[in-house]
């Protein structure tokens, strides 16, 4: 298993052939969601067979449900698991929130209620995922445009207490933690500095979009932000140099401009403390 430190990129169709021949110096690994390549051949597999011969790679999901209430579909984490082995990431990271309701798949990241019966439920899952996986589970913020309400703690709080009763690490959104700081009027400095950052093994960054009232959404397909870009050295003063990903899944600019941001995150990463 290669060791994954630096910054590092989601592996994305329109990407792969300038991360193949002309990727920044920076660029030490890609990001992958088993998702987009499981049980498919051609295009997509040759795809991953190259960049996982020149990059470390770290797996991403978007369908554990780790707030879902039915048990996982075990043919789908023997899958899953095999896929996991095969690219040899060191951990792999999904998404804290739930997807599926009554056996219906509602195809989006559903924000959980920040209650203590969550907090057990979503504890007892992550174990069970491990045990089936064989690798450690990392949890990420989300981000939420609406919330179930009943919450009995902050997000920053359920977020560790999640952490504290399973043996989840997390996966840092920094974007995330932006977004839902400005559309719920919250302080994304207060939360950074109350998450468990002895758990962080990987960051995420992305940009968003904002609209004309000011709400703004997780969109991926936008450069990131100053702000953003402030909050990732206040995370990573309390992280140490984890991994960086930068996320961008739609309206790909040319591959210079992405260069350029991968190089600011990698000056951003070398100057944390180890």
């Amino acid at each position: 298993m290669a060791r994954v430190e630096g910054v590092g990129l989601g592996l994305r169709a329109p990407l792969v052939g300038d991360l193949m021949t002309r990727a920044p110096p920076s660029l030490r690994w890609v990001e992958v969601s088993p998702e987009n390549h499981m049980g498919r051949g051609g295009f997509f597999e040759r795809m991953l067979a190259d960049a996982r011969g020149r990059f470390p790679v770290v797996t991403h999901g978007l369908s554990l449900g780790l707030g879902d209430r039915a048990p996982p579909d075990p043919a789908f984490l023997r899958a899953l698991r095999a896929f996991l082995e095969s690219v040899g990431t060191p951990w792999h990271s999904d998404h804290l929130c739930f997807g599926a309701v009554d056996g219906a798949h509602l195809h989006d990241l559903l924000p959980l209620p920040f209650t203590r019966e969550s907090v057990r439920a979503v504890a007892d899952r992550v174990r069970l995922l491990e045990d089936a996986l064989g690798l450690p589970i990392a949890v990420e913020n989300i981000s939420w445009y609406a919330h179930p309400g009943d919450a009995q703690m902050s997000e920053a709080d359920f977020l560790g207490e999640v952490l504290s009763r399973s043996d989840a690490r997390l996966l840092l959104d920094v974007n995330n933690a932006f977004v839902n700081a400005r559309n719920h009027g919250t302080d994304a400095r207060d939360f950074l500095r109350r998450i468990p950052a002895d758990r962080v093994v990987q960051i995420h960054v992305a940009g968003h979009f904002t609209g004309a009232d000011g709400f703004r959404i997780d969109t991926h397909g936008e450069p990131v932000c100053a702000e953003v870009y402030e909050l990732l050295e206040l995370a990573l003063s309390r992280t140490g140099r984890v991994p960086v990903l930068l996320e961008r899944d739609g309206g790909f600019p040319p591959f210079d401009e992405l260069a350029a941001e991968v190089e600011r995150l990698d000056a951003i990463l070398q100057r944390a403390s180890p």
